[in-house]
């Protein structure tokens, strides 16, 4: 990786290796085959793709741009009320798109010009898009959640009910700071006065109510899934096909260009995130044939360590690595060790899951790489002269509220655990 190589190649490489010097070529080969083959032949690997193609057809269909004018009127008379709707406008979108990157580089196209116009500081405003495009890792449905369950061998629908509580407590603790920062330096932000002048036009109930779409979309993912009705992979289907009938029948996508677009876009971050798969999970494959991580958990166990502490230093490793990684290979190198660990020390695994994933989120907007950050700064218009310092600057009060959401979280493991217990 350091080299610059591809990290699904680096996985795939350095795996192949391994096995060379344990079980020779001729079988290293073959195992390289049928590891590759058996990591994704399998049907809950298409829900990673169909939910993502529900995210397009929303994003090219408009409907995102419904979600966010919404938000904003609903915010309005706040101090910060546009920041605070592109927040929950990224939840609300976060609901029905499951990928972090898409969340952040879709509304640094929407809500960095509306920022823009009302005059908002640039840097606190990228910092706001970015981080918030994180929660869509976090808010059903969760690509990352699919790929951490297929690691775990863990219920995905418990998993997705995990993320609720977490992933609203995070847009409630990221407003509450806005509110604040925006109190103690008036000049960042326009006051709340002059912004609620702008959209007086529009009620709270209309623009509540032209957020039906999006409402209707995740009430039919989710209520179908925790109902019963829908498997994850049928829930991603019947959502990405409502939000292509939605999105044509309200004349929001009109031309085949836009279904191109969405098409593609889907098919360009699918292969990524497959290859990435494919290498990060033969390379755990490659680490049990090793005996690994058994043998480091035996090892760990044996020292007179309180769990906690264990904990703790488990959470920094991973920390560490999301500064520097994307979120599959860090879940390839630390997964196959320290979940069995933390379940031998008595930790729920899917409390873990959420865990894991608010570390990765933090780091993705956490220097030197922050792949959110990089998202964002690919969709800013040249002429805004934003550099990558004043973007990492602008998310430092975010990644602040996020280590406060995440001390919460493993000091009280039932803001997790609650409804994923109620449900079952």
């Amino acid at each position: 990786m350091t080299l610059g190589l591809n990290i699904g190649f680096s996985f795939i490489l350095s795996g192949f290796i391994s096995t060379v010097t344990v079980l020779g070529v001729n079988t290293s080969l073959s195992f390289l085959g049928q590891a590759s083959y058996s990591s994704i032949a399998r049907p809950t690997w298409a829900a990673i793709p169909l939910f993502m193609l529900m995210g397009a057809f929303c994003s090219s269909g408009g409907l995102a741009q419904l979600a966010y004018r919404g938000a904003h009127v609903l915010a309005r008379g706040i101090p910060g009320s546009l920041w605070i709707a592109t927040c929950i406008s990224s939840g609300v979108f976060g609901a029905i798109s499951g990928s972090s990157l898409a969340t952040a580089a879709l509304f640094g196209k929407i809500a960095l010009p509306e920022l823009n116009r009302f005059g908002y500081n640039k840097s606190i405003s990228v910092g706001v898009i970015a981080s918030a495009g994180t929660f869509a890792s976090m808010i059903p449905p969760s690509i990352m959640m699919i790929v951490y369950a297929l690691f775990t061998q863990q219920s995905i629908a418990d998993l997705f009910a995990a993320g609720i509580v977490p992933g609203l407590l995070t847009i409630i603790v990221y407003s509450a700071l806005i509110v604040i920062m925006v109190k103690r330096r008036p000049e960042i932000a326009p006051s709340a006065e002059q912004e609620a002048e702008a959209i007086a036009d529009t009620s709270r109930a209309k623009a509540l109510f032209d957020m039906w779409p999006i409402i209707i979309i995740a009430g039919i993912v989710l209520g179908g899934l925790y109902g019963g009705i829908f498997t994850p992979t049928e829930a991603a289907a019947v959502g990405a096909a409502v939000s292509l009938v939605l999105a044509v029948s309200l004349g929001y996508m009109t031309r085949m260009s836009q279904l191109n677009s969405a098409l593609n876009q889907t098919a360009r971050v699918t292969a990524m995130i497959f290859l990435l798969t494919v290498g990060a999970l033969y390379y755990s494959q490659v680490m049990a044939i090793t005996r690994i991580p058994i043998t480091l958990t035996n090892y760990l166990v044996s020292f007179d360590m309180p769990p906690t502490v264990l904990l703790l230093m488990i959470c920094a490793i991973i920390f560490v690595l999301g500064m520097l990684m994307v979120p599959v290979g860090i879940y390839a190198l630390t997964l196959p060790i320290v979940v069995p660990l933390l379940v031998e020390m008595g930790y729920d695994p899917i409390w873990f899951g959420v865990i894991a994933l608010k570390l990765i989120e933090i780091g993705a907007v956490t220097p030197p790489v922050g792949l959110n950050v990089f998202a964002i700064k690919g969709v800013i218009p040249k002429a805004m002269n934003i550099s990558m310092g004043q973007i990492y600057k602008g998310c430092m009060p975010f990644i602040l509220a996020d280590l406060v959401v995440l001390g919460l979280l493993i000091a009280f493991p039932q803001i997790v655990l609650w409804l994923p217990n109620l449900l079952n």
